[in-house]
């Protein structure tokens, strides 16, 4: 069966599926779906009378159906994700959607990868954050059973009246308020992980220093975000005692390490690249790099800029005391050289006495 022959009898056997749970007059569409990380044909059930709608990715069922063969096992799976979604679909007063001053209240802050996104950047406001953009969305809900929010574009935006600069200010200041950040010693996350009983039974101290930490925020859900906090960055260091390197685990959250001088860049490096090839999704990766925040300059970047910082630092100390070491040198060369030029002590009085007529005893 090929793709469109998959999206035609896929498209009715859901409609029976879904009306034999009772889910009658449903409407299906087919959409191009752009997100961060991610670009598919999405199959929309909308339920009549209701405003907002489930987008379902028959690209990745039609994938999963020629891997396995298993129409039926693929249609199954199908129903049960689209049932979930509709018995979970926010209400949503499609008035508000327009409304800036509603919908304000909303915004949430994001980062993603700049190069993996760079068409959707084209489309969206966005500030560049090193290698990565900062995006802006409006989190309308969020449960334990997922998220409903829409990526700010910039046709919204200038449809609704408000400029660039609006937009990113009153993101500051209520991203921080409705999805503040988190951060968490890793062993205090194992232990809420495990539980207190299997964190005890492994014998894990109760009380030890922590050598990472994982920042995100309350729901776990694009908690990266919080790389754009204005006040993350110090409020990290004061937690960790001071520099820090970050590494991004996913779009969800991040890991920082002290920089207490044990950690190289390149090891960190080669981490974070490892991770994100065999444990983290495609659409969930943020990038493979490794940053650094500098506290005492309050500085946020690249590792390998803060390393060539450092070099450069280094080599210009060198260099000043290369300079200082030259001009004492200098200066003791040129006191031996008026020293030289001065005629002995007794030269000079003989010379002296000789011009008086008298003799030098």
């Amino acid at each position: 069966m090929d793709y469109e022959t998959f999206k035609q009898e896929m498209t009715e056997d859901l409609k029976q599926r879904l009306y034999e749970r009772g889910v009658e007059d449903v409407e299906m569409s087919f959409h191009n779906v752009e997100k961060a990380n991610q670009h598919y044909e999405s199959l929309t059930v909308r339920q009549e009378g209701s405003n907002v709608g489930v987008n379902f990715n028959i690209e990745s069922a039609f994938a999963e159906y020629e891997h396995t063969g298993d129409y039926a096992g693929v249609l199954a799976e199908s129903t049960h994700a689209i049932m979930q979604g509709l018995e979970n679909v926010p209400s949503v007063d499609t008035s508000e959607l327009t409304n800036y001053e509603a919908m304000k209240e909303k915004l949430s802050i994001e980062v993603i990868s700049a190069e993996t996104n760079a068409e959707l950047l084209t489309k969206i406001p966005h500030e560049s954050m090193e290698d990565m953009a900062v995006v802006y969305r409006f989190v309308l809900e969020s449960n334990d059973t997922g998220r409903a929010s829409i990526l700010v574009t910039n046709d919204m935006i200038d449809h609704m009246g408000v400029t660039h600069e609006q937009l990113k200010a009153d993101a500051l200041e209520n991203a921080p308020e409705i999805r503040p950040a988190v951060i968490q010693g890793m062993s205090e996350v194992m232990r809420e992980m495990m539980g207190p009983e299997a964190f005890e039974m492994f014998g894990l101290p109760e009380e030890q220093e922590e050598m990472m930490y994982v920042a995100s925020v309350p729901d776990k859900n694009s908690g990266a975000g919080v790389l754009a906090y204005q006040d993350f960055m110090d409020q990290a260091a004061e937690k960790l005692g001071g520099d820090f390197y970050i590494l991004p685990s996913s779009i969800h959250e991040i890991l920082l390490v002290p920089d207490n001088g044990d950690k190289a860049a390149d090891d960190l490096r080669d981490m974070v690249r490892e991770v994100n090839a065999t444990q983290v999704s495609p659409e969930e990766k943020l990038t493979d790099n490794v940053y650094h925040y500098d506290s005492k300059e309050h500085i946020f970047e690249l590792a390998e800029k803060f390393e060539a910082r450092q070099q450069e630092k280094a080599e210009t100390q060198i260099d000043e005391k290369t300079e200082e070491h030259g001009s004492v040198l200098k200066d003791l060369k040129d006191k031996q050289k008026e020293v030289a030029a001065k005629p002995p002590v007794k030269d000079a009085a003989e010379k002296a006495t000789k011009a008086k007529g008298g003799e030098v005893l």
